[in-house]
């Protein structure tokens, strides 16, 4: 990043005040939302990948720590879910269970199809789920079988890249209360990026520390955005809720289904 332009990096910088807000707002879309509009920028994904994982590591684990430390109050809390924590800890643990062994698979890069292939069916996919939410018909498998495929699939994914997300999503969102989802999504995400990065300083890629300098507090702006923006939501409807996901993943398959076309 180093020879970038002075516009670059104010473009930069306002991408990730943006993908902040997402983040915050949702627990999720952080990077399928804004990787697209940074390779606009530098098409060098290796150069934003650690700087986004930093980001949520950091984001993520001062939210869901804040959430449900000690006097936080968090039964009275709108976020709080029947056992008084932000976070579906049971729920969390099955999630890994699942899809520990294909994160570990996708990190090491053992690809059985090509990335444009897999990227076009999972955004097609995620597309068929947002529809069904945005009609306020939500896709239910009532299948554990289906449902432990796209999370192993989704695991597989998120190892091998950062289009995993909106496919766990789906299926978290079943079984999951809105008032614990993007919580329970944050210590997931902890724990996969920490996984991540790990394979990142492994393979000695450049982690940019340098320039976390100017953009960690781009997204705190954006990070602070969103949790206002989070706590409207919450106040909203059930269906309303799940419109505005089906939205958001309406809005990502159309971004990465643009992406593989113009590659």
């Amino acid at each position: 990043m180093a020879d970038l332009t002075l516009y670059q990096y104010g473009l930069i910088g306002l991408i990730f005040i943006w993908s902040g807000f997402v983040r915050s707002g949702l627990g999720f879309g952080g990077a399928v939302l804004s990787l697209p509009f940074l390779l606009l920028v530098h098409d060098d994904p290796l150069v934003y990948l650690p700087i986004i994982a930093v980001h949520l590591l950091v984001f993520s684990s001062l939210t869901v720590v804040a959430n449900n430390r000690p006097g936080a109050g968090q039964r009275s809390s709108p976020e709080a879910g029947p056992q008084g924590s932000t976070v579906d800890w049971r729920y969390l643990q099955r999630l890994l269970a699942i899809m520990i062994v294909p994160k570990m698979i996708g990190v090491f890069g053992l690809l059985t199809l090509p990335a444009n292939i897999m990227s076009a069916v999972i955004f097609s996919i995620v597309a068929l789920y947002s529809l069904s939410y945005i009609l306020g018909r939500p896709f239910r498998s009532n299948s554990k079988l289906v449902d432990t495929l796209f999370l192993m699939l989704g695991g597989y994914i998120s190892g091998t890249s950062l289009i995993g997300a909106p496919l766990i999503i789906a299926v978290a969102a079943q079984h999951v209360a809105k008032e614990q989802l993007r919580d329970t999504l944050f210590a997931l995400w902890f724990i996969l990026v920490t996984i991540k990065l790990g394979a990142f300083v492994y393979a000695g890629v450049d982690l940019q520390l340098i320039h976390h300098l100017w953009l960690l507090p781009c997204a705190a702006v954006g990070h602070v955005l969103g949790m206002r923006f989070h706590k409207r939501m919450l106040q909203a409807e059930t269906p309303v809720f799940f419109r505005m996901l089906g939205w958001v993943l309406l809005l990502i398959s159309i971004l990465g289904l643009w992406r593989g076309l113009v590659a």
